[in-house]
C-alpha cells in the first residue's frame, strides 16, 4: 500500500525541546500513514534535546526512515528551508518538537491535497494541550483565536482570514513541495515565518482548509508565538507589521487595502505597547479609515464561487 501512496517528509525543526520532542516522534511512528519518512534538524539546542533525538532514533532503527543533521543555530526559517532541501517526499508535513501529531491528520491532508490539484497547501485545526499533554481546548483556531472556520470554506474567505486573523495554532500544514517553487521558501531571518508564507499562498488562492483535528498544539512556558514579554511582543507584532506591507502588492484590490489596514492595526497595538498614545490614535483611524474603504469594495465585488 505504501507504494501506492504518495512519499510524506515530516519535517522537524527541534530547539531546545527535550522534554517534548520524543513524544513529537512518536507521534509519527503512530499515524498510520505508511509512505513517510522524518526529517529533522537539531537546530542548535543548548539542552538535552540532541541527545533525545538520537537516543529516539537507536530505539526506532529500521521502523521508519529518518535524515537527521545536528548543527549550530540558525533559526527557524533556515532551518524549515534546510529541511526542505533534504526531504525526499511530493509532500511536506510542517511539524514542530513541542508539539505533536494526531493519527490520520497525514492521510486526510494528503487526501484533499489529491483531489484539489490546483492546491499547493492545505490546513487543518488542532487541540490544546497544556505541558503536560492535558487537554485545554478542543479548537486551536477557534479557542485560542476566535476564528470563523465558515470564512476557510472559500479562497475569499480564505483570503480575508489569512489577512485579518491568521487563526493558527501548532503544526497544521501539509504543503506540496512544488509549492514552495511557486511561492519561494521561507524568508530566513523571520521569526514570524508562518504568516508571511502563507500570506503568499493565500493570495494565489493555493490554500485549502479541512475542518479536523490534525495535530496537538502545546502551550508552555517558552511558546514564542504567546510570550508575554513586552519587548519580545514588540519585536514579533513589528516583524508582523513589516511581514503585511511587503506583501501588501501581491494582492489586488480590496484585499491589498484590508492588508494595508492591518498594518495599521499591528501599528496601534505596537504604539500601545510603547506608550505612545498619539502614534496609536494615528493608527487606529489609518486602520479603521482603510477598513471601511475595504469592506465597502469587497461588497461591491463579485462574489468568488470556487470552495477551497
Amino acid at each position: 500500500m505504501s507504494d501506492e501512496l504518495p512519499l510524506v517528509s515530516v519535517l522537524i525543526p527541534a530547539y531546545n525541546h527535550e522534554r517534548f520532542v520524543q513524544r513529537c516522534l512518536d507521534s509519527v511512528l503512530e499515524d498510520p500513514y505508511p509512505a513517510k519518512e522524518i526529517v529533522i534538524i537539531d537546530d542548535g539546542s543548548t539542552d538535552g534535546t540532541a541527545e533525545r533525538i538520537e537516543s529516539w532514533i537507536a530505539a526506532h532503527e529500521g521502523e521508519i526512515p529518518v535524515d537527521y543533521a545536528r548543527r549550530t543555530n540558525r533559526g527557524i526559517a533556515a532551518t524549515l528551508n534546510e529541511l526542505a532541501v533534504r526531504a525526499r517526499g511530493e509532500f511536506l508535513r510542517l511539524g514542530a518538537s513541542d508539539d505533536y501529531f494526531l493519527p490520520g491528520g497525514i492521510h486526510a491532508m494528503v487526501g484533499y491535497l489529491l483531489a484539489h490539484p490546483h492546491k499547493g497547501a492545505v490546513i487543518g485545526d488542532s487541540i490544546v494541550v497544556d505541558q503536560d499533554g492535558g487537554k485545554l481546548h478542543d479548537s486551536g483556531m477557534c479557542a485560542l483565536h476566535g476564528a470563523d472556520k465558515q470564512l476557510y470554506r472559500s479562497d475569499e474567505g480564505i483570503r480575508r482570514a489569512v489577512i485579518s486573523q491568521w487563526a493558527i495554532g501548532g503544526p497544521v500544514a501539509l504543503l506540496r513541495k512544488t509549492a514552495l517553487y511557486t511561492i519561494d521558501r521561507w524568508r530566513e531571518g523571520l521569526r514570524i515565518d508562518d504568516w508571511d508564507l502563507f500570506l503568499r499562498l493565500a493570495a494565489s488562492d493555493a490554500l485549502g482548509f479541512i475542518d479536523i483535528h490534525v495535530c496537538a498544539y502545546r502551550i508552555h512556558g517558552s511558546n514564542l508565538s504567546r510570550t508575554r514579554n513586552r519587548s519580545s511582543r514588540v519585536v514579533n507584532l513589528s516583524e508582523s507589521r513589516q511581514v503585511a506591507i511587503s506583501r501588501a502588492s501581491l494582492f489586488d484590490g480590496p484585499y491589498r487595502t484590508l492588508l494595508l489596514a492591518q498594518s495599521h492595526y499591528i501599528g496601534a497595538k505596537v504604539a500601545f505597547l510603547q506608550r505612545q498614545s498619539g502614534q496609536m490614535t494615528l493608527h487606529m483611524l489609518a486602520y479603521l479609515s482603510l477598513l471601511a474603504v475595504s469592506r465597502t469594495r469587497l461588497l461591491l465585488a463579485p462574489r468568488a464561487t470556487r470552495h477551497a
